[in-house]
């Protein structure tokens, strides 16, 4: 069986950056923890919410790196001397990634209620018609 890649098709040159975006999200993983929804808010503006009940805003970080947004939650340890009877309430590290597109810019984050709101803005594209002078041959 041939792989389809978009070099296979001709007339789409130059994707071979978002060939490679897509490879790394689908090894990313697909683990559940923790949950999270991504809602468009405006035509250009998307809000990601994590449900990060028991998190402080000092265990929570929110970097960009290589135009991957990553969110990553690390509880502090305490409490040795607690003792639980049942314990179902996760307290555990995580790591979340998103890919964001040329344009897209991080804007503010927002604890509230035990989740977590990140605003993500996207540049208005601007309509560019550019005509090509041809030249003749010697």
């Amino acid at each position: 069986m041939t792989k389809l890649t978009l070099a296979s098709y001709p007339h789409m040159l130059g994707f071979e950056q978002l060939e490679r975006v897509l490879e790394r999200t689908a090894k990313a993983g697909n683990e559940g923890y923790p949950p999270f929804n991504i809602e468009q808010t405006s035509d250009y503006s998307y809000r990601i919410t994590l449900a990060v009940a028991g998190f402080a805003e000092q265990d929570l970080s929110i970097t960009v790196e290589d135009r991957q947004l990553v969110i990553r939650g690390r509880q502090a340890e305490g409490g040795e001397d607690r003792v639980f009877l049942h314990r179902g309430i996760a307290a555990r590290q995580f790591q979340r990634s998103f890919v964001l597109a040329d344009g897209v810019d991080v804007g503010e984050a927002l604890m509230e209620n035990g989740l977590l709101h990140v605003d993500l803005t996207r540049a208005k594209p601007e309509k560019v018609v550019q005509t090509i002078k041809i030249r003749k041959g010697e």
